[in-house]
């Protein structure tokens, strides 16, 4: 049987998806947890062409982390050596 919640809880990147495990109380007493990862539904620019992706903020913020410096380095001066 296949559950909701793993249907759309994975990042398209790396794979990270839900986990289960206990909410431990005080005296010891174990419940059931889901721990669910922080998605985002994003848009990211894949050789030419915007693809929709979920992925988890870590992968988030290294896409962000790379388009940045591929940016940085399209607007950095060329210097001519003479």
């Amino acid at each position: 049987m296949i559950s909701y919640l793993s249907m759309g809880m994975k990042c398209g990147n790396c794979g990270k998806g839900v986990m289960y495990g206990h909410n431990v109380s005080h005296s010891k007493r174990r419940t059931r947890k889901i721990f669910k990862p922080n998605l985002h539904s994003t848009r990211i620019n894949l050789g030419g062409r915007f693809v929709r992706l979920k992925l988890c903020t870590k992968c988030l913020r290294l896409f962000k982390q790379v388009s940045v410096a591929t940016q940085a380095s399209k607007a950095a001066p060329q210097v001519a050596t003479a």
